[in-house]
């Protein structure tokens, strides 16, 4: 990358620096501590793993850390990468692996005009925590059209795997939720004016940032309502069809008892001269009472609704 002249830092400088580290190797990791002399928390957090969304005072800069959609294709609906702001009076520094869409989308736009600086370091953190988070309603209205297809096949009843299915989205709605909670508390104090650096007009377009991320908490709160309904519903749907099973079952072994009892004792080899017609005539006089007594049962247990 190119050197960053230390003059550019000075507190009577007039340039508006943005610095991306993509990637950032061990030489440009030292340029957080020895050129911008960072402090060390900070500079470990922006170059270490994922960490939550926060935002922290430092005496001469904010450090943020905001997590956009990772668009690579993943197992997950929601899975996201963080980028690191280091906002300083006349400076943007940027941290992230590399695959930030929002952030390569504002590079683009800089490199084409100049307006995109011509509002500051603050103008540019917002162009980009904006673009980040209008990221996520693609995912939002794809996660919703999911969860319909899910309501859509519970209702049915066809699929005995829809579990697996319902637990993943639930899942993601989760994840969701931890990563856009502190998002948008992070965001809700630039918005409230709690940093000097934070003018009254950069407080109003951080607050319509501050509404989108309540309404896409609000809205993951919902899914999350209705993919519990959903689950239950099924589980449901599973239990009704495991008992109507146990109740034919139940019939039929019901229905059996006295046929086994009866053929039971009239293969016991003993002399039952009860019906009339001679030896030749007791085995359709026994398969006559099996009849009556199997169609008494199933005639009884339809009238009590049983059947």
């Amino acid at each position: 990358m190119e050197r960053v002249d230390p003059a550019w830092l000075a507190a009577d400088s007039t340039e508006v620096l943005w610095v991306d580290l993509a990637a950032p190797t061990v030489e440009e990791g030292r340029l957080l501590a020895e050129v911008f002399h960072f402090h060390p928390l900070s500079v470990e957090d922006a170059l270490g793993t994922i960490h939550h969304p926060k935002i922290e005072a430092y005496p001469s800069y904010l450090y943020l850390i905001i997590h956009g959609i990772n668009f690579r294709e993943t197992e997950r609906w929601f899975a996201t990468q963080d980028v690191s702001f280091f906002l300083g009076r006349n400076y943007l520094v940027t941290v992230h692996d590399g695959g930030s869409r929002s952030v390569a989308k504002l590079k683009e736009i800089c490199a084409r005009a100049g307006h995109a600086l011509a509002e500051g370091p603050v103008g540019l953190l917002h162009r980009i925590i904006d673009s980040m988070v209008d990221n996520y309603r693609p995912e939002i209205e794809g996660i919703e059209t999911q969860i319909d297809a899910l309501e859509d096949e519970a209702i049915l009843g066809r699929r005995s795997d829809l579990v697996r299915d319902i637990l993943a989205v639930k899942r993601d709605l989760a994840f969701l939720r931890r990563v856009v909670i502190p998002q948008r508390d992070a965001v809700g104090r630039l918005a409230r004016r709690e940093f000097p650096a934070i003018s009254d007009e950069m407080a109003f377009r951080f607050r319509d940032v501050y509404d989108q991320l309540v309404r896409l908490s609000d809205e993951a709160a919902l899914f999350q309502d209705r993919v519990t309904g959903i689950l239950e519903a099924h589980l449901s749907t599973i239990s009704n069809r495991l008992n109507v099973v146990m109740k034919v079952l139940t019939v039929m072994s019901t229905v059996f008892l006295p046929l086994t009892v009866l053929t039971g004792v009239w293969g016991m080899n003993v002399p039952l001269p009860l019906f009339p017609g001679g030896a030749a005539m007791q085995f359709w006089w026994v398969m006559g009472c099996m009849v009556l007594i199997s169609g008494g049962m199933l005639m009884a247990f339809r009238r009590k609704g049983w059947l």
